[in-house]
């Protein structure tokens, strides 16, 4: 069990609704969705949901990245996901790294734990149990990059989903050649908008930002020193 998961959950019901496109940025058409991911067997065949008060922090998280950067607009590349979903892409993340690393497919029980390893350090395991969602699944969590006034992705250093080191937020922090300060200060555009509405960053994956959930309660209480924070949303 990830440490967050042990954060009490008062879920408070606020319903999932449409992210507006008018205002942001969607991948289209959504990767996921090209794989065969089962959104039809959900309450909700589109992964651009959040829950109501989240989309309205982003609203806020895109203004704060407008004051400065007003050609640049916040790219949702993943929302809310149906816990069918996070098992699909658990799933389809195991086969793709077992045929990178050379094992013919099925692999055996034992192999297929040790790549299940690899795969948990970014993906969230696809729990039904409500004390212990996966982040994506409470309507809390989404995946963000940025995107100029064209809707051409601004580099950020990394692939979204890429399972290395790369992903790591401050991974180019301390990186002395021009390309990787700049790809380092463009997570830091985009990190300070969210943090600013009230988001908290995945503390390995530069494009994960959550607001509510049981790894957004667990990221503030770290944070302050205070272990009594209590998430908002469980799983929808």
């Amino acid at each position: 069990m990830k440490p967050y998961q042990q954060i009490a959950i008062d879920e408070c019901g606020e319903a999932l609704v449409a992210i507006p496109a008018d205002i942001f940025a969607l991948e289209q058409p959504h990767p996921y969705q090209k794989l065969g991911a089962p959104y039809q067997e959900s309450k909700v065949d589109s992964p651009y949901y959040l829950r109501q008060g989240v989309i309205d922090c982003l609203i806020e998280g895109q203004k704060r990245l407008q004051q400065d950067y007003p050609d640049w607009r916040i790219l949702i590349f993943d929302a809310y996901r149906p816990v069918e979903v996070q098992q699909f892409m658990v799933d389809f993340t195991l086969a793709e790294i077992a045929k990178a690393q050379g094992y013919e497919l099925p692999v055996s029980e034992d192999k297929r734990q040790v790549i299940l390893e690899q795969v948990y350090q970014f993906w969230a395991m696809p729990s039904l149990d409500r004390a212990t969602p996966p982040p994506h699944s409470t309507g809390a969590a989404l995946d963000v990059t940025l995107v100029d006034r064209q809707n051409l992705p601004i580099d950020m250093g990394s692939p979204i989903d890429e399972i290395s080191e790369r992903s790591y937020p401050d991974y180019f922090a301390s990186s002395k050649e021009p390309a990787e300060q700049a790809f380092h200060g463009r997570r830091q555009i985009l990190k300070n908008a969210m943090i600013a509405a009230g988001f908290r960053q995945h503390p390995h994956e530069w494009w994960h930002f959550s607001l509510g959930d049981q790894m957004w309660a667990w990221s503030l209480g770290e944070q302050q020193g205070d272990k009594q924070f209590v998430a908002r949303y469980g799983r929808y």
